[in-house]
């Protein structure tokens, strides 16, 4: 289907951004993991609100902490955080990649940040004197930039089944 990246959430902490997530995650064929602690309950209703009827269609695993995904997850990895210098568009993904998130109010640790070489170290370009993007947000705007670097491998792309509906089987917002 889709390269099999990963995106890394460490410690996130609101249930509707990683129920959207989950729903990326499943709509591009890539692989989430959860670091804990969680700021919420998987059995959330606002996990299962925002990730819709795709729970069952995403690859998910919780793991305790980072180094348990680094002992199972080998690719290349990269953060992002705000405090990094080098764009995510400067990067031409590969199939094993794992890209790693932090908390939606403080983003990656120092210390975790610090396992990372400056060049794995990326950012989302922003104008100035802005914070951060929503976590669901720079999730997809990474995942889909990988994804379009393979010629969106495994898509659908007749302009029927790409739709933006949000309930399933219903008439599509755009026609």
């Amino acid at each position: 289907m889709f390269l099999a990246v990963h995106v890394v959430l460490v410690e996130p902490e609101i249930a509707p951004n990683t129920g959207n997530i989950i729903r990326l995650c499943a709509i591009t064929g890539a692989e989430l993991h959860l670091v804990e602690p969680l700021g919420f309950e998987l059995s959330d209703r606002l996990l299962k609100r925002g990730g819709l009827d795709y729970h069952e269609r995403a690859n998910v695993t919780v793991h305790p902490d980072l180094e348990s995904v680094a002992n199972r997850l080998t690719g290349r990895w990269f953060a992002f955080s705000s405090r990094s210098t080098k764009p995510f568009g400067d990067v031409r993904f590969t199939q094993s990649d794992v890209l790693v998130f932090g908390a939606e109010r403080s983003g990656l640790s120092e210390e975790v940040l610090g396992r990372f070489a400056e060049d794995q170290r990326l950012t989302i370009p922003m104008r100035p004197g802005n914070r951060s993007l929503n976590l669901a947000n720079a999730a997809a705007i990474v995942v889909y930039e990988a994804w379009r670097q393979h010629g969106y491998e495994g898509a659908t792309l007749d302009g029927l089944t790409s739709l933006t509906s949000e309930t399933p089987g219903a008439a599509p917002f755009d026609p």
